[in-house]
C-alpha cells in the first residue's frame, strides 16, 4: 500500500497513502452535520433536540480533530502541515505560478483554512449549549449562565454560522482551483485516501518529508480518542444542572 505505480501515460507518478480513514470520515461527516444543523435550525423550535443532537455531534468531532492534529497520522499532525506565517505568505505569492510547490498533504494556504474552520465550528458548536431562543428552548448549560450572557453567546452562535459559511465557499472555490488547474484530485483523495507523487516538470518537487505514505490509519487509537471524548461531554451535560427561565409557568 506504501508505494504502488499507477498507469499514467501523460504524467507517470507513485500513488501514495496520504490520508488516513479517520481523517477522512471526520471531512465528510462534518459536510453532513453542518448542512443537518441548518436544516434542523430553519424547520424550528420543534426540530431543536435534533439541532442539539448535530451540535454535540459536531463538538465531539472537531474536538477529536483537534486531538487528532497532535497524536494522528503524520500528514494529519498539525506540526507537519501547518507552517510559519512567513511559509504562508511566500506560497501564497506562488500558487498561481506555473511550477509551484506541490503539497502532498494540506499547502500552507489549506492549513490556514483547516485552523480556522476547526476553531471557528468548535467554537460555534460550543456556544450552541448556552443559548436561548427566547420561546422554549435553552442548551443544556443555560443554567450556568446568565440570561443576558446567554442571549449574547446566542447572537455568535448565529452570526458565526455566517463567517463559517464564507469560510467554505473559499474551500470550496480552492478546491476547484486545484482540481480544475492545477489538475490534483484532491476531492478524490479525499475519498481513497491516496494521492499522485507527480513526476512532471510542472511542478517544483514537494518538500522531502512530504513524501511519507503512511502505514497504517491507526483505528484503534482513533476509537480509543472517541470514546474518551464522548465520555467527556456526557459527563458534562448529564451533570449540569437543570435550566429554569422565565418561559416556564
Amino acid at each position: 500500500m506504501t508505494n504502488n505505480t499507477e498507469d499514467n501515460t501523460e504524467n507517470p507518478s507513485k500513488s501514495i497513502k496520504v490520508w488516513d480513514l479517520p481523517v477522512r470520515i471526520f471531512h465528510w461527516a462534518l459536510v453532513v452535520l453542518f448542512i443537518t444543523a441548518y436544516i434542523t435550525n430553519s424547520l424550528g423550535s420543534d426540530y431543536f433536540i435534533y439541532h442539539l443532537w448535530s451540535g454535540y455531534t459536531l463538538i465531539i468531532l472537531v474536538s477529536f480533530r483537534i486531538v487528532w492534529g497532535l497524536v494522528g497520522t503524520y500528514h494529519a499532525r498539525f506540526n507537519h502541515f501547518v507552517k510559519n506565517p512567513v511559509a504562508t505568505a511566500k506560497y501564497a505569492l506562488s500558487v498561481f505560478k506555473k511550477k509551484d510547490t506541490h503539497y502532498l498533504g494540506h499547502n500552507p494556504l489549506g492549513a490556514v483554512m483547516v485552523v480556522i474552520l476547526l476553531v471557528a465550528t468548535l467554537v460555534q458548536a460550543i456556544t450552541g449549549l448556552f443559548t436561548n431562543d427566547e420561546i422554549f428552548n435553552v442548551g443544556p448549560l443555560y443554567a450556568y449562565i446568565s440570561d443576558e450572557l446567554s442571549l449574547q453567546l446566542t447572537s455568535l452562535h448565529r452570526q458565526l454560522f455566517y463567517w463559517i459559511l464564507g469560510a467554505i465557499a473559499l474551500h470550496i472555490l480552492a478546491v476547484i482551483f486545484h482540481v480544475v488547474l492545477k489538475r490534483d484530485n484532491i476531492v478524490r483523495a479525499m475519498f481513497t485516501g491516496k494521492k499522485n507523487l507527480p513526476t512532471s516538470e510542472d511542478s517544483q518537487p514537494q518538500p522531502s518529508d512530504d513524501r511519507v505514505s503512511i502505514k497504517s490509519s491507526k483505528i484503534m487509537l482513533a476509537i480509543f480518542i472517541l470514546a474518551v471524548l464522548i465520555a467527556i461531554l456526557a459527563v458534562v451535560i448529564l451533570t449540569a444542572p437543570e435550566a429554569v427561565t422565565d418561559m416556564e409557568y
